[in-house]
């Protein structure tokens, strides 16, 4: 008997514990609960690997100069519990890699964690008045329906767009069709140069209904970023005969193996799973990797992995100086951007111009 023959079952009591869940929440009995601030859900349906943070970040690059933002997330793995708001000095462990990655990225917002959401989001809006955040962006939230977000935005990888099954078998945490829900979808990790009928072959694909909005992004790979280094020395190009250590913990990380080796095809790849911690042992097989390379030799991760080897002691001094992180920006294909931006700035100011009429 195969795998697959093996965990069908398994996805099939899966499906239908979502689809009780949803029923209860469809017709009443579970509670969605609104609140006074516009929320912007971010989520997706499958696990892992949608690219959710780079469109979080894309949203709060878009209305910081705006609005006081706060993002909301649950804090995946990190070794705290309840609601913690992040600070300067906030590590992985405190508020998980993601939430940390944004910290350290946008500082002049407001990023909190809190596995109860409803709970997290009272807890933002009903502190300090002149921090009180004007809109809230939940991440990794389609699933987290006790909040009744302004805007719904829910993220599908382009090359499971066409299809995946349940987990255990797939990848889905509930059923492709309930993509309906949301009113924005991205399919996102695009190709770059997507055709128009391939692209027409996905919206086909969706289950979507006429009054849901599609947009298609990529993945746009920016300077590398130093990790520990100054300013001034901040940036970096991989040069051909660069030979590269690539460390990452993510749950796909094909796109950024092709991205590093269009550059060198000097890539030595350490594989770690999704949100991996890493122990003493890594460390020291990352050390002896990158000391074993011959010169010129830089190491590259994610920044979501850069966010939990910062507060790595054991880190030998050589990787420190040559340890970069690879920046990920959203762009929009079909000239979406313009577009997508305006919705979202839309469930902003229609949330707080409908307040001000009430």
């Amino acid at each position: 008997m195969t795998l697959h023959r093996i965990l069908t079952p398994l996805s099939w009591l899966y499906g239908m514990g979502v689809a009780i869940r949803n029923s209860l929440f469809d017709c009443g009995i579970l509670k969605s609960r609104s609140f006074d601030v516009p929320v912007i859900a971010v989520g997706n349906l499958a696990v892992g690997g949608t690219g959710k943070t780079p469109h979080v970040e894309h949203i709060v690059r878009m209305l910081r100069s705006s609005h006081h933002v706060a993002v909301l997330s649950r804090g995946y793995k990190r070794h705290t519990k309840g609601f913690v708001k992040a600070t300067e000095t906030s590590t992985a462990n405190d508020i998980g890699d993601e939430p940390k990655q944004i910290r350290d990225k946008f500082p002049d917002i407001t990023v909190a964690v809190d596995e109860d959401r409803c709970h997290g989001i009272n807890q933002l809006i009903s502190g300090d008045s002149t921090k009180t955040p004007e809109v809230i962006v939940l991440d990794d939230a389609f699933q987290h329906r006790y909040v009744k977000p302004k805007l719904s935005i829910a993220l599908v990888e382009y090359d499971r767009a066409k299809g995946d099954r349940l987990m255990p078998v797939g990848r889905l945490r509930e059923p492709m069709r309930n993509i309906r829900r949301a009113d924005v979808v991205v399919v996102t990790k695009c190709p770059e140069h997507a055709t128009t009928k391939e692209l027409q072959d996905i919206k086909e694909a969706l289950p979507l209904h006429e009054s849901q909005r599609l947009f298609f992004s990529i993945m746009a790979y920016d300077h590398l970023q130093a990790v520990f280094k100054a300013d001034g020395e901040r940036h970096h190009d991989i040069k051909a005969d660069e030979h590269v250590l690539l460390v990452t913990g993510i749950a796909n990380p094909v796109l950024l193996i092709k991205e590093v080796r269009s550059h060198t095809p000097h890539v030595t790849h350490l594989s770690y799973g999704d949100h991996h911690s890493f122990s003493e042992k890594d460390i020291t097989d990352i050390n002896k990797a990158f000391a074993a390379l011959p010169l010129p030799r830089i190491i590259i991760t994610t920044e979501k992995d850069a966010a939990r080897l910062k507060s790595e002691k054991l880190l030998s001094n050589e990787v420190r100086i040559n340890l970069y992180a690879q920046p990920i920006k959203v762009m929009f294909l079909e000239e979406g951007e313009k577009d997508f931006d305006q919705i979202v700035a839309n469930a902003t100011t229609q949330h707080i111009a409908s307040k001000k009429h009430f």
